[in-house]
């Protein structure tokens, strides 16, 4: 029996994958995705069937802002019964902000939806984009036992597939652009591709309607700690008008200076309703608090711990979690607890 076909809607947001070369002027213009068999003939080979939406207006993703990832969340929401799974092309300088912001967004996800870029332009001869293209494709249909093999928010690209909220760029060069530390790949790609199954999220069911989150909070900020970073400069900037949380970008595993003024400064944030949540500056390892005097000094004026949560992350779970306006006991709670495979405790 004929396993029937995979049906996948390509959304293509701006970004470098979306290049190509004019033949007359030999300037970089759109790339027109509909006419993507003429382009990629391999294709036709998959046990899919292909639509493609592009979004208008297109955006460079260093535009991209929080009102863009609820339209495309919308998008999605729209044609999510009309499809089996979704890949989004996007520029790769933020898309790990998109692409976790999204796993925010979708609160009862039971599709893969597959984000992917690239570095070279699909239309230049030695473009990674095609590749990347292909196999997201290739694992936004996969199925394993009559459901879809990865049905989560993931991030594939250069042989790798990670879940997405777990993901950082890396590079600005290097085709193998991304990286999570602090999770295993969910696939990883040669001649066939090996699926990681226990590390991929499963839902308990598999609702036929996409439910996503109505807005994303503002009033979120990030600070870097660096050795001569002065009293009054940390506290102007959490005396911004309008802020409700900071990710707060600590030394090693959550340290920061033992000094009082210091200390004092974050304690009178906090009691003013402002969130802190810690997380590490390092690539790879997380937040123990307890580990050290100056984390548990940390913990004890009130600042939260972001285990091993990427920026990324941080800043979009703020964003949703907020957004949701919810008690303040209540907000602490969805903070302190993995919601979309975020961190690992």
């Amino acid at each position: 029996m004929e396993t029937p076909k995979s049906s996948i809607l390509i959304i293509y947001t701006g970004g470098t994958i979306g290049m190509k070369t004019d033949a007359a002027t030999g300037a970089l213009v759109p790339f027109d995705f509909s006419a993507i068999y003429d382009e990629f003939p391999s294709l036709k080979r998959l046990n899919v069937d292909i639509d493609v939406q592009t979004m208008s207006p297109v955006i460079d993703s260093s535009n991209v802002a929080p009102d863009n990832w609820i339209a495309l969340a919308g998008l999605i929401r729209d044609n999510y019964a009309r499809y089996d799974g979704f890949v989004v092309l996007h520029g790769t300088d933020t898309m790990s902000y998109t692409a976790s912001a999204l796993s925010f967004l979708f609160e009862n996800l039971a599709k893969p939806v597959v984000f992917t870029g690239s570095q070279i332009p699909i239309g230049v001869l030695r473009t990674d984009g095609r590749e990347n293209l292909i196999t997201a494709i290739e694992i936004a249909g996969a199925r394993r036992n009559g459901a879809p093999a990865v049905p989560e928010v993931s991030l594939y690209f250069q042989n790798r597939l990670f879940r997405a909220n777990r993901t950082t760029k890396r590079s600005a060069e290097a085709l193998n652009a991304f990286r999570s530390y602090n999770y295993p790949p969910l696939a990883e790609v040669g001649v066939n591709i090996a699926y990681n199954f226990p590390a991929v999220i499963r839902p308990a069911v598999a609702d036929p309607e996409l439910r996503i989150a109505r807005r994303l909070a503002d009033g979120i900020a990030v600070i870097k700690l660096f050795p001569g970073l002065g009293e009054q400069i940390l506290r102007s900037m959490l005396s911004a008008p309008g802020l409700r949380a900071v990710v707060l970008e600590t030394f090693g595993a959550g340290n920061a200076p033992t000094s009082e003024w210091f200390i004092r400064v974050l304690r009178e944030a906090i009691g003013h309703g402002i969130i802190i949540l810690n997380i590490t500056q390092c690539g790879g390892g997380k937040v123990s608090m307890e580990l050290y005097e100056t984390g548990l000094r940390l913990q004890k004026a009130g600042v939260l711990c972001g285990y091993d949560m990427t920026t990324e992350a941080a800043v979009s779970k703020l964003m949703y979690v907020l957004g949701l306006e919810l008690s303040g006991e209540e907000t602490l709670a969805l903070l302190r607890k993995p919601l979309r495979g975020e961190f690992s405790a």
